[in-house]
């Protein structure tokens, strides 16, 4: 399988389960299949892709796939789309991103049986939308967990963004399970600023790592997140957005 970034080249610049499919550097997160609606809003309407067209980016795959014969009498073109999101919709390829819908399919060669498998192979030449947001960039979304080691915020359609504890405002302290920011001075008085759960929350990317799958996962180990973000609200204007209204 070969790949090729679109954002690569114009700028030359959630967990998932502990397994891969054979073949593929391919890991499948746990995400909401009612992100699928938002793609498409995303590819058919130009301002709300304008708006979010940075944590967003097309890559062109070429694949070798072989086609199952139950899907041999549909159009060939719907038949392959069909078995590509199969595939890789809902996945993570590392240092690309996690997949969210098949944009377009761009050349398909002729397909022949190999001698043994009953159905053809065809090779597919292709572009996907992934979501890969680039280092630095400012999201929104809310706070999911909050614990000793930090906060863990979700996108609502991705869920392992992390930010540890000394990219939260300090001084704080912890109460109850909750983040507090103690603003302020003694002399002029400290306001508490809290950071509950489910609150809206504007952060920066910091980085995106694609750890490796450990090969004995142990016991007391959270799921396996084949796509990691670590974020800070350590700066003017991050934070819960009420904090700023």
């Amino acid at each position: 399988m070969m790949v090729s970034s679109d954002k690569d080249k114009s700028e030359k610049g959630s967990k998932g389960e502990r397994r891969r499919l054979k073949g593929y550097n391919l890991v499948i997160p746990a995400i909401l299949r009612d992100w699928r609606a938002f793609s498409i809003l995303l590819l058919l309407h130009p301002i709300f892709a304008a708006i979010l067209r940075p944590m967003f980016s097309l890559s062109k795959i070429e694949h070798k796939m072989i086609l199952p014969p139950h899907l041999l009498s549909l159009p060939l073109v719907e038949a392959l789309k069909g078995e590509l999101e199969r595939l890789f919709l809902d996945k993570v390829i590392p240092n690309l991103g996690l997949c969210i819908s098949v944009y377009d399919i761009l050349k398909v060669e002729d397909g022949f049986i190999v001698p043994g498998e009953g159905a053809p192979t065809y090779k597919v030449i292709f572009r996907l939308v992934m979501f890969r947001p680039f280092v630095g960039e400012i999201l929104d979304g809310k706070i999911e967990k909050s614990g000793p080691a930090g906060l863990r915020l979700t996108l609502g359609f991705f869920s392992d963004i992390h930010v540890p504890v000394h990219l939260i405002p300090s001084p704080n302290r912890m109460e109850n399970g909750i983040w507090i920011w103690l603003y302020g001075s003694s002399e002029e008085g400290v306001n508490e600023m809290f950071l509950d759960l489910n609150q809206q929350i504007r952060f920066r990317v910091l980085s995106i790592k694609y750890p490796p799958i450990p090969n004995e996962p142990k016991n007391d180990a959270e799921p396996f997140a084949p796509m990691e973000i670590t974020a800070s609200i350590f700066e003017d204007g991050l934070g819960p957005v009420s904090w700023w209204e």
